[in-house]
């Protein structure tokens, strides 16, 4: 990941993303569980991250292919962010 935020020429946000991403996570699995506001902030705020992610990937002309995972777990967020509050409400 080190050389991807290299290539990036964002390595000042490393750290700050996988700490994100690692309270993203523990936010979907609490959230899941016990806590409904909790999975739609989590959800919501990691779809953000890779939508973001992939705006990084257009700017440096990566293929679709590279792109594909960001992509991906984007939609699987907003999937489930779209399903929270549905549910929610």
């Amino acid at each position: 990941m080190k050389s991807e935020f290299k290539r990036f020429d964002l390595e000042k946000l490393g750290l700050l993303t996988i700490i994100l991403q690692l309270f993203g996570a523990v936010g979907l699995l609490v959230g899941f569980w016990f806590y409904k506001p909790l999975l739609i902030i989590s959800a919501g705020g990691l779809s953000l991250m890779m939508f973001l992610g992939l705006i990084v990937r257009f700017k440096l002309k990566d293929s679709l292919w590279v792109s594909l995972p960001a992509l991906f777990f984007m939609l699987l967020n907003l999937y489930i962010f779209w399903i929270a509050i549905s549910r929610n409400s």
